[in-house]
């Protein structure tokens, strides 16, 4: 399986990170070494100071796929998860700077969160209208609404599936809301989707 990524796809997350916004959705990729193990903590990695949780809403692709009409999307995915992209903003920002590729702040081991447990989608109604939050410390951190995304689901289901194959297991995150912020050690982190708890991790 791979994780596929969506970078800048909330105007709130993208003014603060002062960053331009784009005209078609930012792709990366992550490896399955990334996922963090099931309950275990995120441990802040030593090659940076300042580590990001970002909480974003994930689909599970259930069928094989490629150039996939928008209008055909929504048969490729039942579940849909939470997560967290865990990212070394000041690594990120440095290789930024040089033009370099992103993997090192955000693809190094562990820092990918994927709840346990995926709901159905018929279960939640309008998919474009999810609230979702992450909570810092039994503090709302990061507040979001599938809604306010540049791109929806079924948008980014047809971007990526002309460029990549889609396949059984694959994950799509969705792209985060405002709100990020940096973690330090002892640090409670809880995702809540559509008011039900989907992960709760303890940063090391």
């Amino acid at each position: 399986m791979k994780i596929i990524c969506i970078g800048r796809n909330y105007v709130e997350h993208i003014k603060e990170l002062d960053s331009e916004r784009p005209d078609e959705p930012i792709v990366f990729l992550k490896p399955d070494t990334s996922i963090l193990l099931d309950k275990n903590p995120f441990f802040i990695p030593d090659f940076s100071n300042d580590v990001h949780h970002e909480v974003e809403v994930i689909v599970k692709i259930n069928r094989l796929g490629k150039h996939i009409d928008k209008k055909f999307a929504h048969k490729y995915y039942d579940e849909i998860g939470l997560g967290i992209d865990f990212t070394a903003r000041d690594l990120q920002n440095e290789l930024k700077s040089k033009g370099l590729p992103w993997e090192k702040c955000k693809a190094f081991d562990g820092a990918t969160v994927v709840s346990r447990n995926f709901i159905d989608k018929a279960e939640l109604g309008d998919l474009n209208q999810l609230d979702f939050q992450l909570y810092k410390n039994d503090v709302l951190q990061q507040d979001g609404n599938t809604s306010l995304m540049l791109w929806k689901i079924d948008e980014l289901i047809e971007h990526i599936s002309k460029f990549f194959t889609l396949k059984i297991g694959d994950l799509i995150f969705t792209g985060t809301p405002a709100g990020v912020s940096r973690v330090q050690e002892n640090d409670a982190l809880r995702g809540v989707l559509a008011g039900k708890e989907l992960f709760s991790i303890r940063v090391k």
